[in-house]
């Protein structure tokens, strides 16, 4: 890799400023917390799914069916993901990040809230799953362009130097999230069965509304970034000139090439994310018939862990290079799976833990840190933020929040473990494959409208 002058970049530039260092450190934790409040929605969601929502909205199916239902539902929220890419993120990439991010967070703490307040199935019949659905249809819609607008706005202000650890803070964001639902769950499980069932379970999501109003409020107070604003100012600059050449002013295009590694890499990180720490809590209450105390505390601790291994992860990447660190994490995943499946089925507490714990750590964490700088880098200036966005959450549909609906049907129509395995396999080795087709974009220049590949 050639040296890179690190200094001739905008925002090294941004960075050197008094004014700079402090909207760079604003941007870092308005972002941060927004994502917190995506993950929130989405674990919350997710655990509800394997621990109580199958008994709430879905009483009348055997366990398998009713699990199977309420991860159906999960996997609403994700179709609805690709709409708020491809519409919110074209406004991003027209109107700026800032705006599109302030507009994220309020919807999603919106819905999230809504959820908490919804009736039961008892209640109002079967109105109560479809109103469900349709509050997912908004959460996903909202967050559709939040993680990937985070992401590019992370990366965006970073020196480029330290561009794949600050990016990777989209991460932190995401696990705090997770941390936080796990925690608010192991304290509502603290509940007797009866009350979790007729009113506990909507704790986690009323309270979410803290976390989102306090985003909203950091976020309205949050400056464009940096590179954004030169590439505004650049656009401008040629409109202007237009009188006096000929020449069109430079238009950013859409890349086939970029867009189609960024989907096979999101696939390779997505689909064992959501296996890990979504399918196998319910897999381990409703299939294992173990406690639910222990998937819990098991994502508990993963959370926990990320801390360390998220910041890591996008430091190995500036250290030695995006596409090493993120084949090297694809290549663990796909050696994780058989292991991984055969290890749970001895119904033993620690062992059954610990391969949750190990599963989030190098999937939903350790690849995550990766991706974000790397998503960033594949694409131009112009259109990075929807294309990413878009190509990130088309992604998702393939592989995360499908993947635990794919994974109860393989389970219900198997009753075994072996095609969860080989699916979770399938899955890690596309990302795995995907990263002999993806360029080297450590340290690219993010002003540029070309893509990288």
């Amino acid at each position: 890799m050639p040296h890179i002058k690190h200094r001739n970049q905008i925002a090294d530039q941004h960075f050197e400023s008094t004014h700079g260092r402090k909207s760079f450190w604003s941007a870092i934790v308005s972002i941060w917390l927004g994502t917190t409040m995506e993950y929130v929605d989405f674990a919350l969601y997710g655990m509800a799914a394997g621990l109580v929502f199958s008994d709430v909205f879905f009483p009348e199916q055997t366990k398998i069916i009713a699990l199977l239902s309420a991860f159906i539902t999960y996997a609403v929220g994700f179709l609805a993901r690709p709409v708020g890419a491809f519409v919110l993120g074209r406004l991003g990439d027209r109107v700026g990040r800032k705006k599109i991010l302030v507009f994220t967070v309020a919807l999603m703490g919106i819905a999230t809230s809504g959820i908490g307040l919804l009736p039961t199935y008892a209640s109002i019949g079967i109105w109560a799953p479809i109103l469900l659905a349709l509050l997912r249809i908004c959460q996903g819609f909202g967050a559709g362009a939040e993680l990937s607008g985070g992401a590019v706005m992370l990366a965006e202000y970073a020196p480029t130097r330290h561009r794949g650890l600050v990016a990777s803070l989209i991460g932190v964001g995401s696990n705090s999230g997770t941390l936080l639902a796990s925690i608010v769950w192991l304290l509502v499980l603290l509940l007797p069965h009866e009350q979790v069932i007729s009113w506990g379970w909507r704790i986690p999501f009323l309270c979410s509304v803290l976390v989102a109003a306090f985003a909203l409020f950091l976020r309205r107070s949050m400056d464009e970034s940096p590179v954004f604003k030169t590439y505004q100012e650049k656009k401008t600059r040629e409109l202007a000139d237009l009188d006096k050449a000929e020449n069109e002013p430079a238009k950013s295009t859409f890349g086939w090439k970029a867009f189609l590694v960024m989907l096979g890499l999101r696939i390779g990180e997505n689909g064992p994310s959501y296996m890990a720490q979504g399918f196998l809590v319910g897999y381990t209450v409703n299939a294992l018939g173990m406690n639910k105390s222990v998937p819990t505390t098991a994502v508990l601790i993963a959370s926990i862990l990320g801390f360390a291994v998220i910041p890591l992860s996008g430091w190995l990447s500036d250290r030695f290079g995006r596409r090493i660190t993120y084949r090297v994490f694809c290549a663990l995943l796909v050696i994780y799976g058989v292991p991984a499946f055969f290890l749970m089925e001895s119904r033993d507490a620690l062992v059954v833990g610990a391969v949750i714990v190990v599963g989030m750590c190098l999937g939903s964490l350790g690849i995550f840190g990766v991706q974000a700088a790397y998503g960033v880098e594949l694409f131009g200036v112009g259109h990075r933020y929807s294309t990413m966005a878009i190509a990130k959450e088309l992604g998702s549909i393939l592989s995360g929040g499908t993947a635990p609906m794919v994974a109860s049907a393989l389970l219900a129509a198997t009753g075994s473990w072996i095609p969860l395995a080989i699916y979770f396999m399938v899955t890690a080795g596309i990302g795995f494959i995907t990263t002999f087709f993806a360029p080297e974009t450590r340290g690219r220049d993010l002003t540029l409208i070309e893509d990288a590949i």
